[in-house]
């Protein structure tokens, strides 16, 4: 069965960088969708960043273009979200969602609190 983990959340000031990670595991086909989402208190769950699988393209949102950096490791089992510039509206979960198929596949999440 298909295993999903975030990591990397915390507390980081106005300005400064974080690293998400993103392990899945159980993957036996080679086309899977990886993603990104967050949510604030309060707020829907949005989309920050997509990865697909076997090809490697990407897509953003448009309010993380430029600061975020969504990639893969060489064996294509994580991901990672790299984000600068951080800003206090970044303050939320951020949840991993992996899709293979019809199959979808989610992580409990991992806080980011973007404060002085």
């Amino acid at each position: 069965q298909v295993q999903v983990v975030e990591s990397g959340g915390g507390l980081v000031q106005p300005g400064g960088s974080l690293r998400l990670s993103c392990e899945a595991s159980g993957l036996i086909f080679s086309t899977y969708i990886m993603s990104w989402y967050r949510q604030a208190p309060g707020k829907e769950r949005e989309l920050v960043a997509v990865i697909y699988n076997p090809d490697g393209h990407t897509n953003y949102a448009d309010f993380v273009k430029g600061r975020f950096t969504i990639s893969r490791d060489n064996g294509k089992s994580t991901v990672f979200l790299e984000m600068n510039s951080l800003k206090p509206e970044d303050t939320a979960a951020y949840f991993c969602k992996v899709r293979q198929s019809s199959r979808v596949y989610w992580g409990k999440g991992t806080l980011v609190t973007v404060s002085s």
